[in-house]
């Protein structure tokens, strides 16, 4: 039996509140040596080659009136970017930067549309093998010309395919 005297009394034991929370630490230090090590054991390939399919589907659009410009391989990284069909007696661009050549390549657009107002279109032929970044370089050139936007005129892109 149990004795108790009146000096000491019996407390309801209460169950402990640390027992309730969950430690997620363990959790994660997983989570960031997971994280770590996928990050040293992946291989990075960033000159992946991407197979796009072949266009099925593709209008025709009128040489009389749209404006041409081709962008071309070069050396390395660098890519050509000729006014107009890039052929012989057809001009480089003369400058050297990318700032510059967004200009001049503006520049001979805004000609294009003064010297023939029947322009409908603009066309980029880019080479197969080129950095999309300068297409998108040579797009960008092209929209910043007000004419483009306020006449209407249609941006189209072509792939050349070099023998």
């Amino acid at each position: 039996m149990l004795n108790l005297d009146d000096s000491s009394t019996i407390m309801p034991r209460r169950p402990s509140t640390d027992d309730a929370e969950m430690d997620i630490t363990p959790m994660i230090d997983i989570t960031f040596l997971l994280l770590i090590f996928f990050l040293v054991a992946s291989k990075m390939d960033a000159a992946a080659d991407v197979e796009l399919p072949a266009a099925k589907h593709g209008g025709a659009v009128p040489d009389q009136s749209t404006i041409v410009v081709t962008v071309s391989r070069g050396d390395g990284d660098e890519a050509y970017i000729y006014k107009g069909n890039g052929e012989a007696g057809e001009w480089l661009l003369t400058s050297t930067t990318p700032e510059d050549q967004q200009l001049e390549i503006a520049a001979y657009i805004q000609e294009q549309l003064d010297s023939d107002p029947l322009k409908e279109n603009v066309m980029v032929k880019a080479e197969r093998g080129i950095k999309t970044r300068e297409a998108a370089r040579v797009a960008q050139a092209v929209g910043s010309v007000e004419d483009v936007h306020d006449k209407g005129i249609q941006l189209h892109f072509a792939v050349l395919e070099v023998q």
